[in-house]
């Protein structure tokens, strides 16, 4: 028998009072040694990422100890790795994270273990429960796979990634009823990927669905307008041109470059609720979990390409905040009629400790419902508020590119030869007013310049 299954009514009259008390204890016992939040256990592995320290970082997330959840170990630790540059590695800590969700997602019936947790999750606290991923976090998971399989050229994988993250999306579309202005990120990975593999028509398709959801819109109607020619698509594209203009003239042959990029520090949770006093010194609480979100100092970044006077400046193609924000929003009602269940449930169990035990029954029950009732405060952290995008087009052959961030840091990319039609990718992360930026692609013909700086941008 389970911790979760003990059965009051096969118990002897004379000691299901008593076990009734030791079931508050045991429970309130564990309650408080897992009282910290996840913002307070993970607090030193979040300092260390926002101060660059990866290596240790990604060490104290990889460590369950600290997350108390395989979901947020694998994308905290990814995240790490990724914005240090450690794409292999990235991907397999986001694999670890996916790995987890997959097989939650794939039970075809409840275990007894999840029924136990669903359980416990109702009668004592949120946090007993398997930490699966808000669902835009398990989004995000599948846009940043795509962005390591980009890194590392693995282009069908990334396009895979990128488009399964949007049935994601679209399935939690179709379970709150409404329509989410996200998919941005996935929706560019994907086209990006397919225009390298020579698949303009599924890219075109790709950016058409970021103007229809309004998100990076002016970047995906230039892509349109650019790619319209060749597709036989001018008339789709005829709206745009008036509100864009027409697609610009580019030298021959030319190469590109793709800035993508997290910018600032997403949200965190915090606590919202209230211990009410009842009739009879009995106590109700209530508590629900709402998004707090970060001040950012760097609002874009700036790809420039010296000696060309040329510059481009990243939209924003996935706004983290505001997607979570609404998804968690799309929850509350659920969650709060949780929170009033275990309210109930405690209420009556307190009533019933103090039939039996007088004051103390009394006493360990109002203790037994403030200790427990507490909102669940876990999230993925390290995500950044924005995702944005970039693209110039320049001349083959040798290029110095640097990178600015707006109120932040400038990084110097280094010197690249770039083919004709060749597509230089640049992932890159602000992080308060640090950069960090790796390129991928094109051939070096400098030495390796740091990837990170807290040199303003001049």
């Amino acid at each position: 028998m389970n911790r979760f299954s003990f059965d009051f009514r096969r118990t002897p009259r004379r000691w299901a009072s008593s076990a009734r008390l030791h079931v508050v204890g045991a429970s309130l016992s564990l309650s408080l040694a897992a009282c910290a939040t996840y913002g307070e256990r993970t607090q030193r592995a979040y300092g260390d990422f926002e101060a660059g320290r990866f290596d240790t970082a990604q060490a104290e997330y990889a460590d369950p100890k600290v997350t108390d959840s395989a979901f947020l170990s694998g994308a905290e630790a990814g995240m790490v790795a990724m914005v240090a540059g450690d794409f292999v590695r990235a991907q397999e800590h986001f694999d670890a994270a996916y790995a987890e969700v997959r097989e939650v997602e794939d039970r075809a019936l409840v275990s007894a273990t999840d029924f136990g947790e669903t359980l416990v999750s109702f009668a004592i606290n949120d946090t007993f429960k398997t930490y699966e991923g808000e669902g835009f976090e398990r989004v995000m998971l599948h846009g940043c796979l795509a962005i390591t399989y980009l890194a590392q050229g693995k282009l069908e994988d990334a396009y895979v990634e990128a488009r399964r993250g949007n049935k994601l999306l679209e399935s939690e579309e179709t379970l709150y009823e409404k329509k989410y202005a996200a998919g941005g990120l996935g929706h560019f990975l994907s086209a990006l990927a397919y225009e390298m593999l020579g698949q303009r028509d599924e890219a075109f398709i790709d950016y058409q669905r970021m103007v229809e959801k309004g998100v990076g819109e002016e970047l995906a109607a230039r892509a349109m307008i650019r790619l319209a020619p060749a597709l036989d698509r001018g008339s789709d594209v005829e709206p745009l041109v008036q509100r864009f203009g027409a697609d610009p003239a580019r030298p021959d042959g030319a190469a590109s470059v793709v800035v993508i990029a997290g910018v600032g520090s997403g949200p965190f949770k915090q606590e919202f609720g209230f211990a009410l006093p009842v009739d009879k010194g009995k106590v109700v609480q209530w508590a629900v979990p709402t998004l707090v979100v970060r001040p950012q100092v760097v609002s874009s970044l700036v790809l420039r390409v010296a000696g060309a006077a040329q510059s481009v400046r990243t939209t924003v193609i996935e706004d983290v905040a505001k997607v979570s924000k609404e998804n968690l929003d799309d929850r509350i009602a659920w969650l709060a009629a949780k929170s009033a269940v275990r309210a109930a449930l405690k209420y009556k169990l307190t009533d019933r400790l103090e039939k039996d035990h007088g004051v103390l029954g009394l006493i360990a029950g109002d203790v037994f419902t403030v200790a427990t009732e507490r909102a669940d405060l876990r999230a993925w952290q390290t995500l950044p508020d924005t995702w944005q995008a970039a693209r110039a087009f320049v001349e083959p052959g040798s290029h110095e590119l640097v990178l600015d961030a707006e109120g932040g840091a400038s990084v110097s990319l280094g010197s690249f030869e770039l083919e004709r039609g060749e597509t230089l990718i640049v992932v890159a992360r602000s992080l308060g007013s640090r950069l960090y930026a790796h390129a991928i692609g094109g051939r070096r013909i400098d030495s390796p310049a740091p990837a990170a700086t807290d040199a303003p941008v001049p």
